[in-house]
């Protein structure tokens, strides 16, 4: 099997799941009730849900950016920020062929020959420093939950906060020992992007009028965070929507409503990311620092 026809099945086989996966959720849920609840909702909070998404953004492109630079990479912020955004469309718009981080990785490399294994090892743990903000936030947010079974977990949720930052440095540090100087930087970094996220949802919150049940909504969407990272879907469309039906589910909580906030977010996603194909037609120009 060649390697073209392999990544082609790849994209057809995860189009498949996708739409598995979300035909599946319209099955579970009452359609017209979502649609009322989107309806009614207030623009203003969906615009600013936008800008929070999308600033998210510039701040993850500049977080790589730091990693960039500790391996010889002096790409300026305007060049890698379009490259990001190139990476973004690619990844929920062409899954199947040029993944988004696979096509960052080749530029770069092929540009500033700054060694394969250590342009891999950044991308890689760019996307680990933001999984790590996620479970932090997921562990303190499962403490506020009223939920019987987390209540008796508290502590083994409570230890795992600094277990985890502790065993992300020592990755690092044995590994990576390049990417020490910029560890916490990057780790601040991708809390601001996790929690303009956050943020977000409290928007979309807002725009459909619920003011209950905040915090296991919150949680629900980290968890949906983590979920959609796993590359069965095109780029978290159906995981992170069963995600949130079942989290819904769980925690008690309406489903319906639960799947409007995951379409929403999602939606707004896709559409930041659908800038990038202005880049796929015109790659960008990589500038290089003085």
């Amino acid at each position: 099997m060649t390697e073209k026809l392999r990544k082609q099945l790849i994209g057809v086989l995860k189009v498949v799941v996708s739409a598995t996966l979300i035909y599946f959720i319209f099955t579970k849920i009452n359609f017209s009730e979502v649609v009322l609840v989107l309806k009614r909702s207030n623009p203003l909070y969906l615009i600013l849900a936008v800008l929070l998404v999308a600033l998210s953004k510039v701040l993850a492109a500049l977080r790589l950016n730091l990693y960039f630079h500790q391996i010889g990479v002096r790409i300026t912020q305007l060049s890698n920020l379009k490259l990001y955004l190139l990476g973004m469309f690619y990844n929920l718009f062409l899954p199947g062929g040029i993944g988004g981080d696979a096509y960052k990785g080749y530029v770069i490399q092929k540009k500033y020959k700054s060694g394969t294994k250590k342009v891999v090892a950044v991308l890689v743990l760019d996307r680990l420093s933001g999984m790590l903000i996620i479970f932090i936030f997921g562990c303190a947010l499962a403490l506020l939950l009223e939920v019987p079974l987390v209540k008796g977990l508290d502590w083994i949720v409570g230890i795992s906060i600094p277990l985890a930052i502790g065993t992300f440095w020592f990755l690092n540090k044995r590994f990576f020992n390049y990417t020490l100087p910029i560890f916490w930087k990057s780790v601040g970094y991708s809390a601001l992007v996790q929690g303009m996220q956050l943020v977000c949802i409290l928007c979309i919150l807002a725009a459909i009028s619920i003011d209950l049940n905040i915090v296991e909504y919150l949680f629900i969407f980290l968890v949906s965070s983590i979920v959609s990272v796993i590359p069965l879907t095109i780029g978290g469309w159906g995981s992170r929507e069963v995600t949130f039906y079942y989290g819904a589910i769980m925690l008690g909580l309406n489903e319906d409503i639960s799947f409007a906030i995951s379409i929403t977010f999602m939606s707004i996603t896709s559409l930041i990311s659908l800038f990038g194909i202005v880049y796929h037609f015109k790659k960008p120009n990589l500038e290089t620092l003085p």
